[in-house]
């Protein structure tokens, strides 16, 4: 049976992943990969975590499984952080919750659910998107369609293309929206245009399904929060994936949630029981510890404090970095304006520059980057700073 089979391209990331692990060169610099970096080029533990799981060492007292919906404590904790304590939804028993593996988790039992629904209804995810999300909900069997959204030419969201396209979704279609720090181009939606945007889905008939994997690393906990909680309020059900590898720093121990929101509590707990058959059925019940270390920090004011800190820290050195890396380049005889980097939000940016100068910094500099010049400004730090912008500069006048 196995004789007919073909071998698949290994992923991208990854593969730039073994190359970096494998160059030699000390100035390397690895930018590519989507994790968080402090100066010393380090993913560390925060301190908040590091407690928690000692607190869990000391006090947990059995390893049996959970439920299909994970700790009740944890989706109750999550939940008011994703949506606000106060939100009316929450109090009308209008959103069910469910622990999942990771923000992926989230993203395709959501999908499942989805197609479980209508299978006729199509999801539209922007252009560009976080390179998983169509494997992940077309996967599912979802007819993916996409929308005008990063302008590359101008450095900025292509909003009336962005609007002008969702006029051609039909009634019972989904919409994919990055909740906050857009993941590639970190290009975020004003309040004005999350409104506007609110305002096509209800007169659409169409229902959001809003991906918010970095909450506290755009500009604040509640300010990311905005367009989750403003949908909320407003239309009848939406689908919301939330990811604690980011902003927790719980990458591998791969923690999620998938929230439902219905337009009363009987259909949220018809939904929620249709969720919960479909969890049963994939993987039964997800991963317990990094839940646990997640609902002992919120569960715990000083730990929840001590985290919001160092989330603020996190959030502050790279928007502290954005800006310096402007300045540098501005500072440098680089042709062109890159202020654009220093006005979007986490992570991550397109560079602007064509694949073959990245591969020109990859091969001739050690610098790694995606191909279409996606990098993580996470992964520079004092050090390197000057290294890459040196780089770039000569990568751009071909030198």
């Amino acid at each position: 049976m196995f004789e007919a089979l073909k071998a698949i391209p290994q992923d991208p990331i990854l593969a730039m992943m073994l190359s970096y692990r494998e160059d030699t060169n000390p100035n390397k610099i690895d930018l590519g990969i989507g994790v968080y970096k402090n100066n010393q080029g380090h993913t560390p533990i925060m301190q908040a975590v590091q407690w928690a799981e000692s607190r869990l060492l000391e006090r947990e007292t059995t390893k049996s499984y959970t439920a299909p919906a994970g700790s009740p404590l944890f989706n109750e904790l999550v939940s008011k952080l994703v949506f606000g304590a106060d939100h009316p939804a929450l109090s009308d028993g209008r959103i069910v919750s469910a622990q999942t593996p990771g923000g992926c988790g989230a993203l395709r039992m959501g999908a499942e659910f989805l197609r479980g629904c209508n299978s006729e209804s199509r999801v539209w995810v922007s252009t560009p998107t976080w390179a998983n999300h169509v494997p992940l909900l077309g996967g599912a069997g979802l007819e993916i369609v996409e929308y005008p959204y990063y302008d590359y030419e101008n450095k900025s969201i292509q909003f009336d293309a962005m609007l002008d396209s969702l006029e051609g979704a039909k009634a019972g279609d989904f919409v994919l929206i990055h909740g906050c720090c857009h993941n590639p181009s970190g290009a975020d939606l004003s309040r004005e245009q999350w409104d506007a945007v609110a305002d096509v889905l209800e007169r659409k008939g169409l229902i959001p399904f809003v991906d918010m994997a970095y909450q506290g690393l755009g500009s604040g906990i509640d300010e990311d929060a905005y367009g989750v909680r403003m949908l909320a309020a407003r239309m009848p059900e939406m689908l919301v994936a939330t990811s604690c590898s980011k902003n927790f720093g719980l990458y591998r121990e791969r923690t999620g949630t998938l929230f439902i929101v219905g337009a009363n509590a009987e259909q949220t707990r018809n939904a929620g029981s249709q969720l919960f058959s479909k969890i049963r059925s994939h993987y039964s019940m997800p991963p317990s510890h990094g839940a646990a270390i997640v609902e002992t920090i919120l569960a715990d004011e000083k730990l929840e404090t001590l985290w919001l800190d160092e989330l603020e820290g996190m959030r502050n050195r790279i928007q502290e970095l954005r800006q310096g890396l402007v300045a540098k380049i501005a500072a440098s005889d680089i042709e062109g304006d890159f202020s654009f980097i220093q006005q979007q939000f986490g992570m991550f940016s397109f560079l602007g520059i064509t694949p073959e100068q990245v591969e020109a910094l990859r091969t001739q500099h050690s610098i790694y980057m995606i191909d279409s010049s996606r990098m993580n400004v996470a992964g520079l730090n004092d050090q390197c700073m000057d290294y890459f912008v040196d780089a770039l500069n000569k990568v751009l006048k071909g030198r």
